[in-house]
């Protein structure tokens, strides 16, 4: 069976891995791939959204099935695209992506559906949007409508800082075309949790519960990022919560987006909210979520290639049995490059450790130095990007997968390395709380 990877990142290289651990005689291709995933896959140097080069790259392999990473390209159509072609893809349509593309659109289809969600408005105008803001109050949250690669969403602590959001957002254009609108809404009190739901269209199958961890540095403190780490599985996430958001929030999403004529196959993300006052929605993502895959994919006993195939072949899941996870946890460390989240530094050579069972390096912003130039016959991998690495470690504990996941990020070694050594601190300090032991994970 040949399958076709669109993507390049840490995400990418998780689900090649997986794939493979599902069926190891696969012929697999990644466009445009990274050094990671280059171990175990063909690589073709094709952006993820040049939906015409990977169209012609797909006729001419003719995969079993497609699975799409980023959201850039299933906003560009590429489902639409290869579907029409009858090519099996896993991934949205381009109206069923707006779930995530268009921040506006889902927050009212959630209103309309009953999906319980925090209450928002939207502006083109900074008028309008300050009087929204000092209308909520600080805390605020401000969110650029459109794709801003994780980065569009301001949690505003003071009124201050949600009029300097708000101005940079639409006077000076800071996202672009991505916050020429933007939503203002109030901020929920409570912890977040990722759920993915493999989706036909109609039935789902629910993965575990996984924790993001967005803020650069430890303690949840410094500016949002795409994501510094993350773990699985989560207490808070128990049987009655999982059919409780399969009920309210995925199922009433999936039928409202059939409603609108575009209905949702593929991965569908929602980030949640536990409040005081039950579960909510914070955003849909239409795609498996970075770094939150690798740390689930890991724990994953049953087959994601499967349920994808079924997906992707236009079947129901409708007698696709749920999935089964190995005991224990799993933690994923971001390495990230200097001057991430903002204007990153390139080139700097990366040092490896020995292999260790049990660890997982997943590759995100790398590349191999130029062997020729450099007159070596294994030339050094290089940071590529803002996010660098993903080092996922799956163990018995928690603590213990805590542990060998920073202890083996802090061994791989570039200039300007980032990095937090506290994920999973919130899970950690209530097991230490349970334990009767109050201190700080």
């Amino acid at each position: 069976m040949k399958v076709l990877i669109v993507g390049g990142g840490a995400r990418e290289h998780a689900i090649a891995w997986k794939l493979l651990q599902d069926d190891p005689a696969l012929d697999l291709i990644a466009a445009p791939g990274n050094p990671g995933i280059a171990t175990l896959a063909r690589c073709v140097p094709i952006p993820a959204d040049d939906i015409g080069a990977l169209l012609s790259l797909a006729r001419a392999e003719r995969p079993d099935l497609t699975v799409v990473g980023p959201e850039a390209p299933l906003d560009a159509g590429i489902a639409d695209a290869f579907r029409a072609e009858g090519l099996p893809i896993f991934g949205p349509t381009r109206a069923a992506a707006r779930i995530e593309t268009s921040k506006r659109f889902a927050k009212e289809l959630m209103l309309r559906a009953g999906v319980p969600t925090a209450r928002a408005s939207h502006h083109t105008t900074v008028e309008t949007a300050l009087r929204a803001a000092h209308a909520i109050g600080a805390p605020v949250v401000i969110k650029a409508s459109g794709l801003a690669a994780g980065k569009g969403v301001v949690i505003a602590e003071t009124m201050a800082e949600a009029e300097r959001a708000i101005t940079e957002m639409l006077d000076v254009g800071k996202f672009g075309e991505a916050g020429k609108e933007i939503l203002i809404e109030e901020f929920m009190v409570g912890e977040e949790i990722s759920v993915f739901a493999v989706c036909d269209g109609q039935h789902s199958r629910l993965m575990i519960g996984a924790q993001d961890h967005k803020r650069l540095e430890d303690g949840d403190m410094g500016p949002n990022t795409g994501g510094m780490g993350a773990y699985a599985p989560v207490s808070l996430d128990t049987a009655s919560l999982q059919a409780l958001v399969k009920v309210t929030i995925i199922d009433r999403t999936l039928a409202a987006l059939r409603e609108e004529h575009s209905a949702f196959s593929g991965l569908l993300y929602a980030g949640l909210m536990l409040t005081a006052t039950g579960v909510k929605v914070v955003e849909f993502n239409c795609r498996f979520g970075d770094p939150e895959t690798q740390a689930l994919l890991p724990l994953m006993a049953s087959s994601l290639l499967q349920p994808m195939l079924t997906v992707a072949r236009g079947e129901s899941l409708v007698d696709t049995p749920e999935f089964e996870w190995n005991a224990g946890s799993s933690v994923t460390t971001v390495l990230a490059a200097a001057g991430y989240p903002g204007k990153v530094r390139k080139g700097d050579a990366i040092a490896f450790p020995e292999p260790e069972d049990g660890v997982y390096v997943f590759h995100a912003g790398t590349r191999v130095a130029d062997a020729n130039a450099l007159n070596v016959d294994e030339p050094p991998v290089l940071t590529d990007g803002g996010r660098v690495l993903s080092v996922t470690a799956v163990a018995p504990t928690l603590r213990a997968a805590s542990n060998r996941s920073r202890r083996y990020a802090e061994h791989i070694r570039f200039a300007g390395r980032q990095m937090r050594h506290d994920i999973a601190w919130r899970e950690l300090r209530r097991e230490a709380q349970k334990s009767g032991n109050g201190s700080h994970a």
